[in-house]
């Protein structure tokens, strides 16, 4: 039996909760990727200071909330959340997870321990 190949990508709050509750379509890079696929989202510890989530909206920090779909990378999104310069990685089907998973982030796309792993298959 082969094993999906889990990718997660570590956001700061409130950016992970805006692309999890909040429609945000689009994340922001230097960098890119060939990989497309679903991509868990990792909440780091770190807080960027901007109002962007609704009142009420789950922002936990220090953990894995949920998952998208990378569908592509441009450099030209018409998305409101774009910023110029930047590599724009389109995301689709946000989908929470029942409860976030305790996890320490990482830079670039990581994968997750056996334990974080077996956490995120169950729930997803």
């Amino acid at each position: 039996m082969t094993q999906t190949v889990i990718r997660i990508l570590t956001v700061r709050q409130p950016w992970a909760s805006a692309i999890i509750y909040a429609g945000k379509d689009v994340e922001n890079r230097r960098w890119t990727t060939k990989y497309r696929g679903r991509l868990y989202i990792h909440a780091g510890m770190q807080v960027d200071a901007d109002d962007v989530l609704p009142r009420d909206t789950p922002a936990p920090r220090g953990a894995i909330i949920g998952h998208v779909e990378l569908v592509g990378i441009v450099t030209d999104s018409a998305s409101r959340w774009a910023e110029a310069g930047q590599y724009h990685w389109v995301l689709g089907a946000a989908v929470p997870l029942a409860a976030p998973v305790p996890a320490r982030g990482r830079l670039g796309l990581w994968s997750p321990d056996q334990k974080i792993a077996s956490a995120l298959r169950r729930d997803s």
